[in-house]
């Protein structure tokens, strides 16, 4: 059977934390920002974990 190829937009987007958890990046974050808040956009600064509903899926993706 021949090797699993990494998605390669998921491998730019998606980073493993040392305890085996998905780490991403926000959306909102790239455009029509003067009509957002300062405070929705600070929220938005910060990296956040994979929901454990897609983390399956990303992890399929990975090749993990």
């Amino acid at each position: 059977m021949p090797k699993m190829k990494t998605n390669s937009s998921a491998k730019k987007r998606f980073r493993v934390t040392g305890t085996g958890k998905l780490k991403r990046f926000q959306a909102n974050t790239s455009h029509r920002l003067r009509q957002k808040s300062k405070k929705a956009k600070l929220a938005n600064r910060d990296a956040t974990l994979v929901s454990s509903a897609d983390a399956k899926r990303v992890k399929r993706m990975l090749c993990i």
